[in-house]
């Protein structure tokens, strides 16, 4: 069992390094990695612009599988933890703030969702 959520991990991991990769190139800026609050998490938030993007990073075998393994439970974990954020960052809370997801295929190519899903929950 260990063994299959270390695997998972680094699948996950790799998966991340791909999705910021890609939205690097699309002019994004990294500003945080994993972040962590009592009501959730967010795996990238990054900006571009005046855009804050809270971004949900999922490896699936088809692009399809990664975006509806997304729950709702997630997405208002997520959109909890961004409210956490905001509150802490003016920049994030003057300007857009968006709910992104990045699927990442079994060939490690990633597709970006801009506005999967929204926050108010």
């Amino acid at each position: 069992m260990a063994r299959d959520r270390k695997a998972a991990e680094s699948k996950g991991r790799v998966a991340e390094m791909v999705a910021i990769a890609l939205l690097t190139a699309k002019g994004y800026a990294l500003i945080r990695r994993r972040y962590k609050s009592p009501a959730g998490e967010v795996d990238l938030i990054m900006r571009r612009g005046e855009v804050t993007a809270f971004i949900e990073v999922k490896a699936r075998k088809t692009h399809d599988e990664a975006v509806i393994s997304v729950t709702d439970y997630q997405a208002r974990r997520i959109a909890n933890a961004a409210a956490h954020w905001m509150a802490q960052d003016s920049v994030a809370n003057s300007g857009t703030c968006r709910f992104d997801i990045v699927a990442v295929n079994s060939a490690l190519l990633p597709q970006h969702i801009e506005n999967a899903f929204d926050g108010a929950y």
